[in-house]
């Protein structure tokens, strides 16, 4: 999977970058299938210490996933999104299975007549 990271208005640490890479190559225990990653880093300007957002985009076959997380660091808010896009890739893949066993169905009720 190729996961590219743009961080918007400022230059992210080499270190922030391969984590981010890291944790997002971890998905593919779940879902081989992904095509491609992207990572959007902003700084927001707010007076609360949580202000590192982190925004996820991963294209499966058929569907884009998006999670977007707040957090006082960047490696925690990667965290959230990273577990936010594992469950979606769990409900995809559920809703796949369903899709595919209920055309399996079909085929076989129509082979029937």
């Amino acid at each position: 999977m190729n996961i590219t990271v743009q961080s918007i208005k400022f230059n992210a640490d080499q270190k922030l970058i391969e984590f981010i890479k890291k944790r997002s190559e971890k998905l593919n225990q779940f879902f081989d299938n992904i095509i491609e990653g992207a990572c959007y880093l902003r700084l927001e300007n707010v007076e609360d210490e949580a202000n590192k957002i982190v925004e996820l985009k991963f294209n499966v076959p058929g569907s884009q996933l998006f999670a977007k997380a707040q957090a006082k660091t960047f490696e925690e808010a990667t965290d959230i999104a990273i577990e936010s896009i594992r469950r979606q890739i769990n409900k995809h893949k559920t809703k796949t299975r369903t899709n595919l066993s209920n055309h399996k169905e079909i085929l076989n009720q129509e082979e029937e007549f």
